[in-house]
């Protein structure tokens, strides 16, 4: 659920899939390269004009209008935003402006928590920590010192850390913000884009600013009340993690189907390639094939591949009620088959010559659905210690062991 999670909380392609819209974009394309270059000459003067003027409402109103011309278009639902008092903002985190944007509303500082300081972190309108702190701890002690000061302007932190798309939900937010400062004004942030997507996750913030003056407009919209999403336990980390993940089998689909005919492949092996080539998902499918030795291994594969837990893979596979056809056995396997050393062969027939244990019956699924959760968790745990004694007895039977030994 979490992995469905975060591919709706982020754009992974800036471009739409409507036939429709591409052609649109098509034909805008010319007006849209023409009004990015013009745009550029203009920000250039939007810049110098935010440098020379002080921090006052009357720049903040003319950079707010330059800024519409440059296709930033601010709307704001509630007509104050600010309170004296206030130390400290909240916000979720969509785009890499969010706090330029914020700051043609509001006089705020947003500390610069990653990348290198210089004279593009203070053109990005970041502000510089001058002690520059390693851990969470000393950061949230100079942010203390800082709004401690009398005078100081409130401080702009984004606990998501990162950006989503801000439809689907947030990201898990740090607590560290919170033990800033005890007055905290959350703010609500919705970015809306006509044709493409407001950001993904592998753009740069040059990329981002270039698309930007590339679209007709975008609509910074901030909501004094709720933004309407729910908040999830997906951490930057996470998202991290699952877009290093699509780029590995974005690379495994494309060098496989490189030079490939598509025609001969057949399905259920196109679906178990994605995860062929990682130890990890190899490993635990043999976990998984051990205990379940009839379900192929492209299925069980398939199946760790959205789930990600041998235990829940072995409980989505029990719960199925189809019927798996054998495996042809790979040419590895017969080969070694064939080259098994002549004691092997000879200990095996002998232990042939007893009459075999006979192999209990395994049901796939449970006769009927546990009324509470004790009776359904002791029917799983039935059919999983079941299942672990068919597999015990067919690895006896593959081997050619006797029963006295494997005890």
């Amino acid at each position: 659920m979490e992995t469905r999670g975060i591919e709706q909380m982020f754009d992974f392609q800036r471009l739409p899939n409507d036939g429709l819209v591409l052609l649109l974009l098509l034909l805008y394309s010319p007006v849209g390269l023409c009004l990015m270059l013009l745009r550029i000459f203009i920000g250039v003067h939007v810049f110098l004009v935010s440098c020379a003027l002080p921090d006052s409402l009357i720049r903040r109103f003319m950079v707010r209008i330059m800024c519409s011309v440059l296709g930033m278009h601010v709307r704001q639902n509630s007509p104050r935003l600010r309170d004296k008092n206030v130390k400290l903002y909240i916000c979720n985190h969509v785009t890499q402006f969010d706090h330029n944007v914020i700051n043609l509303l509001t006089s705020c500082n947003t500390p610069l928590l990653e990348g290198p300081a210089g004279f593009v972190c203070w053109a990005r309108g970041f502000m510089e920590l001058g002690g520059g702190a390693e851990s969470q701890v000393e950061l949230a002690g100079t942010l203390q010192r800082y709004c401690s000061t009398p005078g100081a302007a409130p401080l702009l932190l984004f606990p998501e850390e990162d950006t989503t798309n801000g439809r689907a939900g947030l990201l898990k937010f740090s607590s560290w913000p919170f033990s800033v400062t005890d007055s905290v004004q959350p703010v609500a942030l919705l970015v809306q884009r006509p044709f493409l997507a407001v950001t993904t996750p592998d753009s740069s913030w040059l990329t981002e600013l270039l698309w930007t003056f590339f679209v007709p407009f975008t609509v910074y919209h901030f909501l004094a009340t709720e933004l309407g999403v729910v908040s999830t336990q997906i951490t930057k980390a996470d998202k991290a993690e699952h877009i290093k993940r699509k780029r590995h089998t974005a690379a495994q689909s494309a060098s496989t189907n490189l030079g490939a005919r598509p025609r001969t492949v057949p399905r259920g092996f196109m679906s178990a390639s994605l995860g062929a080539e990682d130890p990890r998902i190899v490993r635990m499918a043999q976990q998984v094939k051990d205990v379940l030795p009839d379900v192929p291994l492209s299925v069980i594969t398939r199946d760790l591949l959205r789930t990600n837990c041998v235990d829940t893979t072995i409980t989505n596979l029990l719960e199925r009620t189809e019927e798996y056809p054998p495996e042809v056995p790979s040419a590895s396997s017969s080969d070694s088959l064939r080259q098994r050393p002549a004691s092997s062969s000879s200990s095996s027939s002998s232990s042939h010559a007893a009459a075999p244990a006979p192999i209990p019956t395994i049901q796939p699924a449970a006769k009927s659905f546990g009324r509470c959760p004790i009776d359904r968790h002791m029917s799983l745990q039935e059919r999983k210690e079941a299942l672990y004694e068919y597999a015990r007895r067919r690895y006896i039977e593959k081997h050619g062991l006797n029963q006295e030994e494997s005890l």
